[in-house]
Formats: C-alpha cells, sequence, structure tokens
C-alpha cells in the first residue's frame, strides 16, 4: 500500500518538473491538488489518492506531449480522454489525465474548468487556487467530489460564506453540504 502511495506521488511530481522544465503551463487538479490544500492545515486529514489529474490548456496539448514522453510517459488517447501512461504496459490507472483548461469536462457542466492562470505554487508543483477547486468539485459533484468538499470543511479551508461565491447552482449544492453532511 505505501508503495502505491509513494508511485501515485513520483508519478505526479516527475510529470510536473517535465512540464515546469519545458516552459508549458500547468496546475495539478484532482486529488493531489485537494490533498496539497489540506495538508497546509492538517497533513493528518490528507486522503490518498490513485491518479494524478493535470489541467492543460488544449492549444498546449503537444508541447505538453513532448516533455512528458521525454520523462518516460506514452501518450494514449481513449474513450475521450487524453492520459499519459506511466511507461510501457502501464494500465489507465497508472497514468496522468489531462483536463483542459477553460473547457467543461462533460456536456451538462454547469461550468467550465478554470484556467491554468488561476493556480499558485505549491511545494514542488503548480496547484489549482482554492476556490477554482473548490468550484471544479462543485461542478462534477460525484461522490468523491463531495468527500472532499467535507474533507475542506472539516479543515475550516472553506465555510458557509463561500456559497456566496459561486453561482446559485453550485451555491445550492455547497449549502447543502453545511446543511448535511453525511446526505
Amino acid at each position: 500500500m505505501i508503495r502505491a502511495v509513494e508511485k501515485v506521488r513520483e508519478r505526479l511530481l516527475r510529470a510536473a518538473a517535465a512540464l515546469e522544465s519545458a516552459g508549458v503551463p500547468y496546475a495539478v487538479a484532482g486529488g493531489n491538488a485537494v490533498a496539497a490544500w489540506v495538508s497546509r492545515v492538517d497533513e493528518a486529514a490528507v486522503r490518498n489518492t490513485r491518479d494524478v489529474d493535470i489541467m492543460l490548456r488544449r492549444a498546449d496539448l503537444d508541447r505538453a506531449r513532448e516533455a512528458l514522453e521525454r520523462a518516460g510517459f506514452i501518450y494514449r488517447h481513449a474513450a475521450s480522454l487524453d492520459m499519459f501512461l506511466d511507461g510501457e504496459g502501464a494500465k489507465a490507472r497508472d497514468a496522468v489525465r489531462i483536463v483542459f483548461a477553460n473547457e467543461k469536462v462533460r456536456e451538462g457542466d454547469v461550468s467550465a474548468l478554470p484556467d491554468v492562470d488561476d493556480s499558485e505554487p505549491g511545494d514542488k508543483f503548480r496547484v489549482v487556487t482554492l476556490e477554482a477547486l473548490v468550484r471544479m468539485k462543485l461542478t462534477s459533484y460525484r461522490d468523491k467530489d463531495r468527500t472532499h468538499l467535507r474533507d475542506f470543511i472539516d479543515v475550516e479551508l472553506i465555510d458557509q460564506t463561500w456559497c456566496q461565491r459561486f453561482p446559485d447552482a453550485l451555491a445550492g449544492r455547497l449549502q447543502a453540504l453545511f446543511d448535511d453532511p453525511n446526505g
């Protein structure tokens, strides 16, 4: 188990370093971004994640591909997803998944993803800002997204005043978590 967690972290750091060295704008999103934010407040509250999500601008995909392939990743496009497998024989679970800035992940999403500029330097990689990440989690609103939002609430990174920052559809989702965290 420990090695599995370490491999995800190594994959994240290798991908971020490759993009940084090539000058490709990016931001870490998903569970690793949540972990980066939560760890700033309470390291004991950090959850492990099994994948790496990196946000790029679509126009930078070719440059990112060159940089990541030099770092040993293998590009794949399957089922409408762009990903970089972590070497020969790797599974989709062993990949860096790409999401595109300023685009909706799913057609019915309330809002598009932020731009990569809506990020800040973290300890070892650029991370989506907290507000942008909360918006992303409220937009996706899957079970794991609600869990991540509850983690933010539990470590007091966000409170009920945050509902005012979002359009009604997203604010209602956040308010629902404050009203019934287990619901």
